[in-house]
């Protein structure tokens, strides 16, 4: 699926992260959603490596990136915790700035990043989100029934995780039905996020990430309400996702940062499997050689 691509562990402060990477030109770093991996971007990433030399991380408790071990304060998996291994990343990697892609999780990330450290992104690209704190403001009936994931994996450990790892493969095809679009996703793609969803390990460390996500992540966000990216911000969304449907994503990022563009693509939650030539061609529209 990376024909071309290396693939590397590099270590953090944090978590040593498992890096797929390749191509020639500026860094890209692509940063993935639940519940999948690095793979999500295969149908993309290798065409992005024609001009840029493209990062496509693991994040940390995903993939085969390492799952740290967790806290009550569930800090380990906060989106400040997770945007500093991609920092840390990419600098020793010998990069100390970049443009960034990020989808759902790996979208929260990219929020965080740009907030927390802001000289080290030149560009970033949300993938079909709002911001987190916003999602939990604005739940209604609708929200819930979509996201029924957010609040279920929400719940202590490890009802979650014990629930979930009796029949792991069972829920991923749930979560792609929910939220996807039948017949987009690889056979290969899926054989992929269904070996490393097996893992206990990668159930409790995502279900951790979500608990960060109601919990320390909002206290980061309130702190920061006033903080706006400051870099240019490309926001795409899935027209019949439930972002495109419930939300004008454009007029809610406005609020957080300084200078945004983007429009609704002719999919679900999905983009890079469900739209990739869509996707492909935003993105490079948008990202600077």
């Amino acid at each position: 699926m990376f024909s071309g691509f290396t693939t590397a562990r590099v270590a953090t402060e944090g978590a040593a992260i498992h890096v797929t990477m390749g191509g020639k030109g500026p860094p890209l770093l692509l940063l993935h959603g639940y519940p999948q991996t690095h793979v999500m971007w295969h149908k993309i990433a290798p065409r992005l490596a024609d001009r840029f030399t493209v990062i496509c991380p693991d994040l940390r408790g995903y993939g085969d990136s390492e799952k740290p071990r967790s806290d009550p304060d569930h800090a380990a998996y906060s989106k400040r915790a997770m945007a500093a291994d991609q920092v840390a990343v990419m600098l020793k990697l010998g990069f100390s700035r970049f443009q960034a892609v990020g989808h759902d999780r790996g979208a929260r990330v990219l929020h965080r990043l740009c907030l927390d450290h802001p000289t080290s992104v030149e560009r970033a690209a949300l993938l079909d989100i709002i911001p987190t704190a916003e999602v939990f403001a604005r739940t209604d009936k609708a929200l819930a029934t979509y996201y029924y994931h957010w609040f279920f994996l929400i719940q202590p450990h490890d009802l979650p995780e014990r629930l979930i790892g009796g029949a792991p493969d069972y829920f991923l095809d749930c979560i792609f039905r929910s939220l996807g679009k039948d017949g987009v996703f690889s056979a290969e793609a899926v054989a992929e996020y269904k070996r490393c969803f097996r893992d206990p390990a990668t159930i409790h460390a995502t279900c951790e990430d979500y608990r960060a996500a109601a919990t320390i992540d909002l206290a980061h966000d309130a702190a920061d309400a006033g903080k706006k990216i400051a870099c240019p911000l490309l926001v795409l969304w899935g027209k019949h996702g439930v972002v495109g449907r419930l939300y004008d994503p454009l007029s809610i990022w406005r609020e957080k940062a300084v200078d945004v563009r983007g429009e609704a693509l002719p999919c679900g939650h999905f983009l890079p499997e469900e739209a990739p030539e869509e996707t492909l061609s935003a993105l490079n529209a948008f990202l600077q050689d």
